[in-house]
């Protein structure tokens, strides 16, 4: 897996290697992009960490290229930086969801802590990611009898109301609870409950 870095897309050389100095003095790994193509053209899914986007370049602009990237499903932040004219078109690119914008001129430790946020935004999401797979597949692993048997829990349903609602005896329903339990490795059906709320969220 690669490392997570902050991906600097700027036309601007000048401005490309001055934030990669500040970046690095600050210890945020960084890669730099001289448009909005070259970045594309290597893209990869796995990569981690944020992208920082100057909205207007030569050539593909920076709104052209989110639009890229989220058509590709691209679940890295992006931070637009912006002049003072391209704020409206900067909010039209929060709504669709973007992570945030700076307006130049700015101060660079705000857009390092901006870039920071966004890095660690990342890493929280594929966490969460990583933990709505793992209950997933242990989904499924459940008969469906064991599904049926464990909505019903999860409302809140006595043995004996569920042995009544589905036809089986209470042993036959205690059964089921068990092998749902050890399935979903949870000890109690609360534990169920916010595991679950994983795939809810």
């Amino acid at each position: 897996m690669s490392p997570a870095c902050a991906h600097i897309i700027d036309d601007d050389e000048a401005i490309r290697d001055a934030l990669q100095w500040q970046f690095r003095t600050r210890g945020v790994e960084c890669t730099l992009w001289p448009g909005a193509e070259a970045f594309l053209a290597a893209w990869q899914a796995d990569w981690r960490g944020c992208i920082v986007l100057d909205i207007r370049m030569e050539g593909m602009s920076g709104l052209e290229c989110f639009d890229a990237l989220i058509e590709r499903h691209c679940a890295l932040p992006v931070i637009f930086i912006t002049g003072h004219g391209d704020v409206p078109m900067a909010v039209g690119a929060l709504k669709k969801g973007a992570f945030d914008f700076i307006e130049k001129p700015f101060n660079d430790n705000e857009l390092i802590e901006r870039v920071q946020r966004a890095i660690d935004h990342d890493a929280e999401h594929r966490r969460a990611e990583a933990d709505r797979g793992t209950v997933e597949a242990r989904l499924a692993t459940l008969t469906a009898r064991e599904r049926e048997v464990m909505e019903l829990i999860l409302e809140g349903k006595y043995n004996k109301v569920i042995a009544d609602q589905l036809s089986i005896s209470m042993r036959t329903v205690e059964a089921h609870r068990s092998r749902v339990f050890d399935k979903m490795q949870v000890r109690s059906a609360v534990e169920l409950a916010q595991i679950l709320t994983t795939l809810r969220s």
